[in-house]
Parts: structure tokens; sequence; C-alpha cells
């Protein structure tokens, strides 16, 4: 079983228009309303690769209540902790003109101690029986910054595998916990190490604890930077379409190739092909699987030549 964590769930809802202009009324398309959150979206991309996968986090009144029954026919067992406020909606407004999208994310409910506490039982519950845990997202209001370093001690006291993939200090603290992955992107892994060069930065995140890190570079692929060696990988060309949840379908190719024990390239060509598939599809949580399928075999893998 592999299980994912997100503390910051979310209703994603997604809006389509024809020509996004500011200032001016928009006729939408096209609404859908799905479960979302990082962790949500790794789970539901497991899922559809038939993967055993439970989900756990917080969810709570109304629009919680609408999250838990869209993801119950996904193929996730639900595990996320009740609590006493709102689950956030973020607003995904895709422009099928140019095909860009514009995100708007709403803050998530406040947690109390209680809550927190309550997700800690059930989280070292589950580790029992996880091949592999993946920690992703935001932290609400209320969960202290050093949230995941607590998470990532748990897992590898538990002996269980943990990725990392946030940003900002919950990164830097959750870092210092030694996962055994983080997947940063390029904005955020400069964050962290003051660095733009990607592989100097992926070195310099592994020096200060990370055992290995796969950074996202957007349209260029993924670095890996990991105690085995350093390896770019790259789609075979450029795909258009609503990248969002493209770096979470990413995190879920990872997990399942780590979980396999794949070697380090058929991973990271399963991640590309995957995260690419994943711009093609309507919204995060999905993928053309027919895209995914024919991109696999045409993703680049080099092994850089320098040892990391």
């Amino acid at each position: 079983m592999i299980l994912t964590v997100t503390l910051n769930t979310a209703l994603d809802i997604t809006y389509t228009v024809d020509g996004l202009a500011p200032h001016t009324s928009h006729r939408v398309g096209e609404v859908t309303e799905r479960p979302g959150g990082k962790g949500l979206n790794v789970a539901r991309v497991l899922a559809a690769l038939g993967r055993e996968t439970v989900v756990t986090g917080f969810a709570g009144g109304a629009v919680g209540s609408v999250l838990r029954g869209l993801l119950a026919p996904l193929g996730p067992r639900d595990a996320l902790v009740p609590i006493a406020g709102n689950t956030r909606r973020t607003i995904a407004v895709v422009d099928s003109v140019s095909g860009d999208t514009t995100q708007l994310n709403e803050p998530g409910p406040v947690i109390s101690p209680g809550e927190w506490a309550a997700l800690l039982d059930t989280y070292t519950a589950l580790l029992r029986e996880a091949g592999a845990v993946a920690l992703c997202g935001s932290l609400p209001p209320g969960v202290h910054v050093g949230a995941y370093a607590d998470l990532v001690r748990r897992a590898r006291a538990a002996g269980v595998p943990v990725l990392l993939d946030t940003s900002g200090e919950p990164l830097r603290r959750g870092i210092a916990a030694r996962p055994d992955l983080v997947k940063p992107n390029a904005d955020e892994l400069a964050g962290l190490t003051g660095a733009r060069e990607p592989l100097r930065a992926g070195r310099d995140a592994r020096r200060r604890g990370a055992h290995t890190v796969v950074a996202s570079l957007g349209p260029e692929g993924l670095l890996a930077t990991t105690p085995d060696g350093v390896w770019w990988a790259t789609p075979p060309s450029p795909v258009r379409g609503n990248p969002t949840g493209a770096g979470d379908s990413a995190v879920a190719a990872l997990l399942a190739g780590l979980v396999d024990g794949l070697p380090w390239p058929r991973r990271l060509a399963h991640a590309v092909a995957l995260s690419a598939a994943t711009v093609l599809a309507p919204a995060a949580g999905e993928f053309d699987r027919d895209a995914y399928d024919g991109l696999l075999p045409l993703v680049r893998v080099t092994e850089h030549a320098a040892a990391a």
C-alpha cells in the first residue's frame, strides 16, 4: 500500500472559458469539481495505475463532505480525519483559446491541537501497512511549521520510505529530518538553497538532509540528484495544456518506481511521461493513458558524468 498525506485538502473547481480577459465578464463553458490537494492528486493517479492507495489528511464542513463523496468512487481508500472547519476550494480558470490556466487558492481551515493529535494517531497506524509514504502540499493554519519534519521522522522510525513535496519553511525544516526523496520545482529548490542552477542546488539540498532530490524543470523535464549518480530526463517535445497536477503525477510515478525497485532511469522515464500525459488531461489527478503509453519509450534519460 502507498500512503499519501494531504494536510490541506481542497475541492478543485475548474472553469473553462473562451478567452480570459481581465476586467470583463465571462460565460463559463464547462464546470468540473474534483477532490484535490497535492496528495489526493497523487493518490488518484496511483489508483488509476492500479496501485493500492490510502489517503489521509483533513476534511471538514460541507465542502469536505462533497470532496469525500467525489473521492469514494475513484479508488483511493479514505482515511481522512474529520475537522470542524470547512475544507478549502481552489479555482482553476482554463482559457480554451490560449491554453493558459489561472489558479485561485483559498486558505485552509484552522486545525485545532486535538485534530492534529488525531491525525498523528491515524498516520502512525497507517504506517504499519505502508510500503511508501508521500507528504504533499501546504500546511493549513494551526499546523506548526515543523509538522512535515515530525511526519518524516515517524516514517523513518517505522522503516517506511518517505517522499516530501512541499515548499518554503516547511520544506527547509522537513529536509533536515532526512527524507528519502524530495521533489521541488526549480523555484522551490532555489528558495531552499539560494542557487538557481539545478544541479548545484540539488547537491546542496542533499547536503541539507535529503537522500535524493528530483527537481521538476517544467518542459525541460526532471533532474535527479541521487547517491548513485545524476540523471536528466526530458520529454520528446513540449506539450500544451493544463499543467496543474503535472508535478503530482511525477510524484505518483516516483513512488511506484520506488516500491517496485526500478532503476533511476526507468523511474524518471515513467515520471516524465506521466507528467506530460497529465498536461494533456482536463484536470489535476488525471492523465491521458494513450499519451502516457506513447510517450514512455520516447523519454530521453541521460546520465551526468560527474558524481552526485
